[in-house]
């Protein structure tokens, strides 16, 4: 959360501290990855990096922006090392922050309603790796109160957690997987956001953070809200449509997943989850 919340205050010229040059920190094996998938070598990441930080430094439109590699790779695997698509991203993404200005600063575990979301369990990602490298990220959002909090709230947790997990540069090549239950969710949850936000936060999630998103769980769907469920996925790439997965119910689910060792104990997995939530 640290980094998150300077990322617009950084200076672009004049007093920026020197950069000592990058050591790239991924392992034999995810490097090779990212040759694979990603176009990435060392000579064409340093050369990438050295256009997205020029580029960025003389946009007229970004007027203060972290420039640090960690940063710019982030978008720059998002969109496999090309160049446009990562500037467009980038540009999205620092629009999206201003925009959102009320959720995506101040990004603070610590503050109660935070403290208390996390602590329930809302939302969280599971300790450790699975066998394809991958971080899970649970969600719960039955646990969310729509009459106790905003969606501002709602919006800033996953602001939080997204933003911790995109300053990993294993996960930025591995990737994520999205684990949800839908537990408790019922009508009212619909009406946090209106049509035109919903839709902007469906369209954001795939096209501006800059996230390798390769898997979509879900499970316990309200008949309620199977609209809105069957909406969203018209608004998403096909791409990610073919990596979402609805299950009816945790045993339909475990019985179709065959590594369910990522997930809590109470979904099959090993390790409880009041535990994973106190190591997240």
């Amino acid at each position: 959360t640290e980094f998150s919340c300077v990322i617009c205050h950084l200076p672009k010229t004049g007093n920026m501290v020197k950069e000592s040059r990058y050591i790239c920190p991924l392992s034999e094996d995810t490097q090779r990855l990212a040759r694979e998938e990603l176009r990435e070598d060392e000579d064409i990441r340093e050369n990438a990096l050295e256009q997205m930080k020029k580029w960025a430094e003389d946009n007229p439109r970004v007027e203060t922006c972290r420039t640090d590699p960690c940063f710019l790779l982030r978008f720059l695997r998002a969109k496999k090392f090309s160049l446009p698509m990562a500037q467009e991203a980038m540009e999205r993404y620092l629009l999206l922050r201003q925009t959102y200005n009320y959720a995506m600063h101040n990004l603070d575990c610590l503050l109660p309603s935070m403290d208390y979301l996390f602590s329930e369990g809302y939302l969280f990602a599971a300790p450790g790796r699975d066998k394809k490298g991958r971080r899970w990220i649970i969600a719960r959002p039955g646990v969310f109160d729509p009459y106790k909090y905003p969606n501002t709230d709602m919006c800033k947790i996953h602001a939080i957690t997204y933003e911790t997990l995109m300053e990993d540069e294993e996960s930025q090549v591995r990737g994520f997987v999205h684990f949800g239950d839908g537990t408790g969710v019922s009508f009212p949850y619909i009406t946090l956001f209106t049509p035109k936000e919903a839709v902007r936060i469906i369209k954001n999630g795939e096209r501006t953070v800059p996230m390798r998103h390769k898997e979509f769980l879900g499970v316990n769907i309200h008949p309620s809200i199977k609209y809105v469920v069957d909406f969203g996925m018209s608004l998403i790439s096909e791409k990610i449509q073919k990596r979402v997965k609805v299950f009816a119910s945790i045993e339909e689910m475990t019985k179709k997943i065959l590594d369910t060792s990522m997930l809590p104990k109470e979904y099959g997995g090993t390790i409880p989850m009041a535990e994973m939530i106190a190591l997240w």
